[in-house]
């Protein structure tokens, strides 16, 4: 199929897709905030200091425009900024992001020169709208934001468009090939895919884009060279744990990105960890942060009390109440799970129990600290081959080898330091990825 075809069908539809999509994107806008922030900006109007400021720096046609969806693409995108940024000093850059929370920290991390922004919805006058004010020279797309008309339009301008740290599971991938006459011409738009893994290059090629330019580079994700240990925010926490009455020393379980029913299953081993280890500490930070109230009724069920993270900057918690209740800490804030992962002893990973295609395990890795998973990791399958064939991390299968493991792991600190740090060598690969990415793209 044609590529005009592909757009003209895409175009029909995308209408229709927004309309049945608003009230949930509503609803969801308005539980986590920042709904209407820049409102306009996601129809490619910006305000005239933001016009004044894109007219004032050098119009040489190398403005970079980096496009991310939330928080982890944002944190790729970040890695980005940063290495190009070493090359260039000077360099004109633009990050749009989708959601409040991406929004959010990529205002508070984002170096001061660089423009933040709401990404602009796919209808070809507004994003053909956004282009003609932006004006960027390169257009680099994180992970899988492929959007039709923002790449046609772009290409349209002779703008370069790139696909950086490349992700495709296995899923999308069948999915993609199952419609490949409809995606396959979106695909072979791109002038760049830089993958993360060598067996990413055939298929990515199996879906369209020509061999010459997919090149592998590593993932910028689990670039570890790159990524600074978030001090500030770390240290603010570390008061949150003072206030709620936890020691400097005592041993810290933190389930992490979590869903459904998993607050509780770690929950009930914490319970039976704390008659060997009385000192031990339970914190859970869910994946949204919108299941709050849910997650306070599952944890009292089992006999916690959840003491909401948002209130004990107020109030000086405890570990238990009058009637001696055992209660954990539930992270009802966002984007702070990095820096949580700081003060962690050991973190179990969430969506790898009862939730499927688990969250990113490399996370917690690269703070320095020990992490188990459950069975289902398989949206982190390349990466979980090399962590497991390094012996980088603990996988279970089941509840009973959990609560076994997360005892083994809290008292022999030896074993959890090793496996850490072959964790670090099975990551090493992938040091240096943003840098290889930006010559990729800048050549």
């Amino acid at each position: 199929m044609k590529l005009r075809q592909v757009l003209l069908i895409y175009n029909l539809l995308l209408p229709l897709a927004l309309l049945l999509g608003l009230p949930g994107y509503l609803i969801k806008a308005i539980r986590r905030g920042g709904a209407r922030d820049n409102f306009s900006q996601r129809f490619g109007r910006y305000d005239q200091s933001m016009l004044a400021r894109w007219q004032q720096e050098p119009d040489d046609g190398q403005r970079v425009w980096i496009h991310a969806v939330s928080v982890g693409e944002v944190l790729v995108g970040l890695k980005v900024i940063q290495a190009l940024l070493e090359e260039s000093p000077d360099q004109s850059i633009v990050l749009s992001t989708t959601t409040p929370t991406g929004y959010r920290l990529a205002k508070v991390e984002c170096p001061s020169l660089v423009c933040v922004i709401y990404n602009p919805v796919d209808l070809p006058w507004v994003v053909r709208g956004a282009l003609r004010r932006i004006q960027p020279g390169h257009l680099i797309l994180v992970e899988a934001e492929v959007w039709p008309n923002l790449v046609y339009q772009a290409r349209q301008r002779g703008v370069s468009v790139s696909l950086v740290n490349a992700r495709l599971s296995e899923r999308s991938e069948r999915r993609f090939r199952k419609f490949g006459a409809l995606t396959g011409p979106l695909f072979a738009m791109l002038d760049h895919v830089c993958v993360q893994f060598e067996r990413d290059v055939k298929r990515w090629q199996g879906l369209g884009v020509d061999l010459q330019r997919i090149e592998k580079v590593g993932s910028i994700k689990y670039d570890e060279a790159e990524q600074q240990a978030p001090t500030a925010q770390i240290s603010e926490l570390q008061t949150v744990l003072q206030n709620w009455g936890v020691g400097a020393s005592q041993p810290v379980l933190l389930a992490g990105s979590t869903h459904a029913g998993e607050e509780a299953l770690i929950g009930g081993i914490y319970l039976e960890l704390k008659k060997e280890i009385p000192d031990l500490v339970y914190i859970v930070v869910p994946r949204h942060v919108e299941r709050s109230a849910a997650v306070v009724n599952d944890l009292e069920a089992i006999g916690l009390r959840a003491d909401l993270r948002s209130g004990i900057n107020q109030t000086e918690g405890g570990q238990e109440d009058g009637d001696g209740q055992v209660s954990c800490l539930l992270v009802d804030t966002t984007g702070e799970l990095r820096a949580w992962y700081y003060l962690a002893s050991l973190v179990v990973v969430g969506k790898s129990f009862l939730g499927k295609g688990g969250q990113n395990p490399v996370e917690p890795i690269m703070a320095g600290k020990p992490v188990v998973v459950g069975p289902h990791m398989k949206n982190f399958t390349a990466v979980m081959e090399q962590l497991l064939q390094q012996k980088g991390l603990r996988q279970v299968a089941e509840e009973d080898d959990l609560s076994a493991v997360i005892s083994a792991l809290l008292e022999d600190r030896s074993e959890a330091d090793l496996m850490v740090e072959r964790a670090r060598l099975a990551l090493g690969q992938h040091r240096g990825a943003a840098r290889r990415t930006v010559k990729v793209i800048c050549g």
